[in-house]
């Protein structure tokens, strides 16, 4: 989905299934904000060329909050190709004033970005933080982070106890959790975070781990959940009380998940 300055931007076809884009704006200053559903790179290109050549803006900003092709970072031979590099040099080419992104799943992107600004998140965790936990008197509560690379990535910028997980693989799949940190020694809650969940394996392991070690009540955040997440384990396991995530590239509804946060939910 696109918007542009606020607006959303009523997308068509033609009857070949080649878009057909109207747009309409006033003012010098455009903001292209651009909510990741599916491969629209082709629409972009559109849109950024003819606002800057029909309308003439002197500056063109976009709000990308999720970055595709972020997953893969790195290529180790000939055959792979290196989609994230080319999707940030298209995205570069088209000299935006400025590109808009939250939590990216890899440094590496931030990097390869021109004019990348990087918007905080750690605001809407901590807000979530004392919304599930100010009023519990009855129970320790603790933050959990799946992985060592999510405690790095977070913990130091929220003022809160917590732990992490190393998983335990076999044949490529995530079985288990170890836990290091210290867990609370009577029932407690907590809340998981990290950036993003596909069909939710791992967070379904952590669960099962912290209910194992007396975990109560169980949360997630995610800044970017993908649709999958209800096709998965975890939203029919039972174990989460309420999963929270962003509006970057969630459209679904299931009575577990909750948009928090985010431009046009904040």
């Amino acid at each position: 989905m696109f918007k542009i300055n606020g607006n959303v931007l009523k997308l068509g076809e033609f009857p070949d299934g080649t878009p057909s884009i109207k747009i309409e704006i006033e003012g010098s200053i455009a903001t292209i904000e651009w909510l990741y559903e599916k491969n629209e790179d082709i629409l972009l290109y559109y849109i950024a060329n003819h606002l800057k050549a029909y309308h003439r803006v002197k500056e063109l900003h976009l709000v990308m909050p999720y970055i595709p092709n972020a997953r893969l970072d790195r290529v180790d031979d000939d055959e792979t190709v290196f989609t994230l590099k080319y999707f940030c040099n298209f995205i570069n080419s088209l000299k935006f004033d400025s590109v808009v992104v939250r939590d990216a799943h890899s440094h590496v992107s931030v990097g390869m970005l021109d004019n990348v600004i990087q918007e905080p998140v750690t605001p809407i965790i901590n807000d979530l933080i004392e919304d599930l936990f100010a009023g519990v008197s009855n129970r320790e509560t603790i933050i959990f982070f799946p992985d060592e690379g999510a405690s790095k990535r977070y913990a130091k910028k929220i003022n809160y106890p917590s732990c992490f997980g190393i998983k335990v693989r076999e044949n490529g799949t995530v079985t288990s959790l170890e836990v290091k940190g210290q867990l609370p020694t009577r029932k407690f809650d907590v809340l998981i975070v990290d950036d993003i969940c596909s069909y939710g394996g791992t967070f379904y392991r952590a669960a099962q781990s912290l209910k194992e070690m007396g975990a109560e009540n169980i949360y997630l955040y995610v800044t970017h959940c993908e649709n999958n997440i209800l096709k998965g384990d975890l939203i029919k396991s039972g174990l989460f009380k309420k999963i929270y995530t962003t509006n970057s590239i969630y459209t679904g509804e299931h009575s577990l998940i909750e948009v928090i946060g985010g431009k046009e939910n904040a």
